[in-house]
């Protein structure tokens, strides 16, 4: 069963629609992917699950709940994460402190939220420890980030979503930079993410990663939802094929 859920979602700028009645789900302890053109909707759909763009119809739900019309930030602390096309990162603070900062940041948001109360947590340091070693940071821990490589740096990102402890989440093209060992290693955390119970959900140009992590792959053109289902069959279907993907003669 989906964590979450858009149903008909639409969103409309002017006389422009950039998401046409979007219905799709991204289950617990799977990769799914969101793949489609430049320009065919997939940011947008992001920023409309993730509350920065409020959709013109339509409905998102998170374990069943309605949260359409939720914030932001409430949503974060409902479970759902996310990363950027962009870095967003502190580039003159180490790869650890960006990470205890995410933390930091996200229990002060929870404690405006519910109160001072939520009982125990885990410490933050140790927390910060945990998450370096399961993203494989520990060997980077204290170099600031602005000295290391792309690739590594969205594995920061990465793992400063992770100090939220979502249930679902997010990654806008997180491969972009990476070389082709980072990429490989980078999937397979996002295996071991999963299989932890994490519902995943990538948007990604990289065909070869999403057609090997992903459960299930969603294909937007043009705002609409133009194909759904395993990577097999989205590598076989003629409008896919057409549309994006291409050929391995007449790659696109």
């Amino acid at each position: 069963m989906a964590l979450l859920e858009t149903r008909g979602v639409t969103v409309r700028f002017g006389g422009r629609t950039a998401v046409d009645d979007v219905a799709l789900g991204v289950e617990p302890g799977t990769v799914t992917g969101l793949i489609g053109p430049n320009g065919a909707g997939k940011t947008t759909l992001f920023n409309t699950v993730t509350g920065l763009q409020r959709p013109t119809a339509g409905r998102i739900l998170l374990d069943g709940t309605d949260i359409t019309r939720l914030p932001p930030a409430r949503r974060a602390h409902q479970g759902l994460g996310r990363t950027f096309q962009r870095l967003e990162l502190f580039m003159s603070l180490s790869v650890r402190e960006n990470i205890r900062v995410a933390g930091e940041i996200h229990r002060s948001g929870a404690r405006r939220n519910r109160g001072t109360g939520g009982g125990a947590r885990p410490d933050l340091g140790r927390e910060t420890d945990r998450v370096l070693e399961l993203t494989g940071l520990a060997d980077i821990a204290d170099q600031d980030v602005s000295g290391i490589p792309t690739g590594r740096a969205r594995v920061v990102e990465l793992a400063r979503s992770l100090m939220a402890s979502p249930r679902v989440l997010l990654l806008d093209e997180p491969a972009s930079g990476q070389t082709e060992q980072e990429t490989a290693e980078f999937g397979e955390l996002l295996l071991r993410l999963a299989a932890d119970g994490l519902a995943i959900c990538l948007v990604e140009h990289d065909i070869p990663l999403v057609m090997k992590l992903c459960s299930t792959v969603h294909v937007l053109d043009r705002g609409r939802l133009l194909a759904s289902g395993p990577p097999e069959q989205i590598r076989a279907d003629p409008a896919v094929v057409a549309a994006y993907i291409g050929t391995e003669e007449h790659p696109r």
